[in-house]
């Protein structure tokens, strides 16, 4: 029976995922995630995702992101040793984070599908736009988590979902319901 993959991440209400936390990926409004009220119950589903998380994979763009901050992070100790993915043409073994437990780099789609083949439980990818979008037209993304903010992100760039030409206003939307 085939590993179920699943995409996490967080959402712009128009679709945007480009810099949540930060302007390190150069969004004009990166770090929207903390302009945004913070409603616990929408994050409950974190808790349970690392329940279900067996093994993580990332793009290059998101590894390089996250690995740094999440290997030595309080919040992301449950990652410590679980074994970890990234898809990449470009990173060599040597751009790797030391301490974070153990990393495979994957060449190819076809490396994540024979991945998926393995024994073993679901592998999340968190963000990874574009590595989202190549697993969806390849038909390997089982299930979609994602955490909807109520802004509007108006871009283009390699983290949108779809394209959207414009300018990113960031700004906090009202919320009609809660959870």
């Amino acid at each position: 029976m085939p590993r179920e993959l699943v995409w996490t991440g967080f959402v712009s209400v128009d679709g945007v995922m480009d810099s949540p936390g930060g302007r390190v990926e150069g969004h004009p409004a990166g770090g929207w995630v903390f302009r945004t009220p913070f409603v616990p119950e929408a994050f409950s589903l974190k808790e349970e995702e690392l329940d279900d998380t067996t093994a993580l994979l990332f793009g290059r763009r998101s590894y390089e992101a996250f690995a740094p901050i999440w290997s030595t992070s309080e919040d992301h100790l449950a990652y410590q040793a679980l074994p970890k993915y990234v898809l990449s043409t470009t990173l060599d073994a040597d751009s790797l984070v030391d301490g974070w437990g153990e990393t495979a780099i994957l060449r190819s789609i076809d490396d994540v599908s024979a991945l998926k083949q393995s024994d073993g439980g679901a592998i999340f990818v968190h963000g990874s736009g574009g590595l989202a979008r190549n697993l969806a037209d390849a038909g390997l993304i089982d299930r979609y988590n994602l955490l909807v903010f109520s802004v509007r992100g108006r871009a283009s760039s390699a983290g949108a979902l779809r394209a959207n030409a414009g300018s990113c206003s960031g700004n906090p939307l009202p919320m009609a319901t809660g959870f």
